[in-house]
């Protein structure tokens, strides 16, 4: 899949759980509730910073995005593990 082929289908999707199931990532329908903007908005930022070569590339965008909202939530004076985030590569 090409660079254009991939921001083209990004592009047709509706909902950020559309994203978040073409990319099989599991994801907390509550959080994505409460979170919905920043996600979205955070997720087109990494795309604007580097265009997705493939489905791979345009995924990890999405997970990082995904987790960086889940690990703002988190106390910033302990050191708790990430919970809830079901893609976090930092357990």
């Amino acid at each position: 899949m090409s660079q254009k082929d991939i921001l083209q289908t990004i592009s047709e999707f509706t909902s950020i759980e559309q994203a978040l199931d073409y990319f099989d990532i599991g994801f907390d329908s509550q959080f994505i509730n409460e979170y919905r903007i920043p996600l979205t908005k955070r997720f087109n930022g990494y795309l604007i910073l580097e265009k997705p070569d493939d489905w791979f590339s345009a995924r990890r965008a999405l997970k990082n995005a995904y987790c960086k909202i889940q690990r703002g939530r988190l106390d910033k004076h302990t050191r708790s593990a990430c919970r809830g985030c079901t893609t976090c590569q930092r357990r």
